[in-house]
């Protein structure tokens, strides 16, 4: 599978789990179901072609570790985010990371970016937290610490995985390395829940369909983001999968009638799919 089909089928399931995340109520507690459903659906053939095809050493064991405590930074916060905010306001600025993946691939791997790269990357970042910007002086703008938290996480875990994937040959050593990390961060999520209400599972769970539907998406849409970094840099990749971003906005004003700040939404949801649009055509050059 080419980087940009693995996109592509990124950013649709980044959409599919990020709404069904924020409109089933959030007693549910939609992500812990959700990576549970991955874990028992798909972990456990996806961690044999892992332990059968990875070149282990310590670097890799080291990046899972460190993949899924940042995971589970990412998901918990993600998780308070969309208490207080709709998923077209919390879910950009914890997707903002791009440019710091840029710095940092730059400084510990040695990768370059052109003017159009880069210029895409500023972009399409500046529009992330200018169209999460809205919520600040709203009721939701106490979404906007634990969004910020989240991509911290989407920072830490978005370079170990650029470590890891040359250590995993195919896409299922990659599902499985996912699959690793989910395990951890929901094993996080469950102390977590444990230690709230008292229970260690939730007492309500999601509707069957909407269960299976995020199980099947939530690990997935990663695993073929990682994909995508076996050929592209990791800034370009992550970048890339935040088209779901665009279409998301979209779906929250004309189809969920989420009408707060609208016209503003909308234009930065446009200068996003500009900057996009300027990385996708780097890429393509580049390769």
């Amino acid at each position: 599978m080419t980087a940009a089909a693995a996109l592509l089928l990124a950013i649709v399931l980044h959409v599919t789990w990020n709404l069904l995340a924020r409109h089933v109520p959030a007693r549910q507690e939609f992500i812990w179901w959700a990576l549970a459903g991955h874990l028992l659906l798909i972990g456990p053939w996806s961690v044999w072609a892992l332990a059968a095809e990875a070149h282990w050493d310590a670097t890799l064991a080291a990046c899972i570790a460190l993949s899924g405590a940042a995971l589970a930074v990412y998901f918990l916060s993600l998780r308070a985010a969309y208490r207080h905010a709709p998923v077209a306001l919390a879910y950009p600025i914890a997707r903002s990371a791009p440019l710091f993946i840029a710095l940092a691939g730059v400084l510990l791997f040695g990768e370059r970016f052109d003017g159009l790269g880069l210029a895409g990357i500023a972009v399409s970042s500046l529009a992330l937290v200018l169209l999460g910007a809205s919520a600040w002086r709203a009721e939701s703008g106490r979404a906007i610490v634990p969004a910020l938290i989240a991509a911290l996480g989407t920072t830490a875990y978005s370079l170990s995985d650029k470590v890891a994937v040359g250590h995993l040959p195919g896409f299922a050593s990659r599902l499985g390395y996912i699959s690793l990390g989910y395990l951890i961060a929901w094993l996080v999520l469950t102390l977590a829940l444990r230690r709230e209400s008292g229970h260690w599972r939730p007492r309500l769970r999601p509707p069957a369909r909407l269960l299976a539907a995020g199980a099947l998406a939530i690990g997935t849409a990663y695993a073929l983001v990682v994909h995508a970094m076996a050929t592209l840099p990791a800034a370009y990749a992550v970048a890339l999968s935040n088209g779901g971003i665009v279409i998301a906005a979209l779906l929250s004003v004309f189809w969920f009638g989420e009408h707060q700040h609208r016209r503003a939404r909308l234009f930065w949801a446009t200068v996003l799919a500009a900057g996009l649009a300027l990385i996708a055509a780097s890429g393509i050059r580049s390769v």
